[in-house]
């Protein structure tokens, strides 16, 4: 009895005149094709890769130039503070005697609220950096993933017969789908 690969094995040792023949050496093909695909998914995937990075390199730019803006308004409140201080002290000359600890302790509420708005609106600009800079990092280790996972379903899509190959589709599925999952 006939194996069924046999025609494709004989093709192999077809005397080769010039002619065109198929290569069923698997050792020689595999890195060939591995060189092929790994050399388009480099060629493709940096452009993308590198455009999704500048663009959140963009928006993290952006968040840490709102959070300096932020940062020179609360400067200025705290030159206004200070020339309310300044003021404040001048009456306090004043009216030493009847309200010094009065005083002081509005001087003390004032640089307290001013420091902690401070403290606060810095809070504020490194948590939104630390969060882009997250959320950046989850979005590239995604499309590396997926990227990889193309890949990989590429090289095994050319290896598997068709029981397997359906197999491998519906597992596919039901992970894509328990992916969709968790992100959403």
């Amino acid at each position: 009895m006939k194996n069924a690969t046999d025609p494709f094995l004989s093709l192999g040792y077809w005397p080769s005149a010039g002619s065109f023949g198929f290569n069923t050496d698997i050792l020689a093909t595999n890195p060939i094709n591995l060189s092929v695909v790994l050399g388009v998914l480099i060629f493709f995937g940096k452009g993308v890769l590198s455009d999704l990075l500048d663009n959140r390199k963009q928006r993290i730019l952006k968040t840490i130039r709102n959070s300096e803006e932020l940062r020179g308004g609360a400067l200025e409140q705290l030159e206004k503070a200070r020339a309310r201080l300044l003021k404040v002290e001048m009456e306090a000359d004043q009216f030493r005697v009847n309200g010094y600890s009065e005083i002081e302790r509005e001087k003390l509420n004032l640089i307290n609220s001013t420091s902690k708005t401070l403290e606060q609106l810095e809070n504020y600009k490194n948590e939104t950096i630390h969060f882009e800079q997250q959320r950046a990092i989850n979005q590239v280790r995604q499309r590396v993933f997926q990227q990889a996972l193309q890949g990989a379903l590429g090289t095994l899509n050319s290896c598997l017969n068709n029981e397997l190959h359906l197999r491998t589709i519906s597992t596919n599925i039901a992970m894509f789908g328990m992916m969709k999952e968790i992100t959403d």
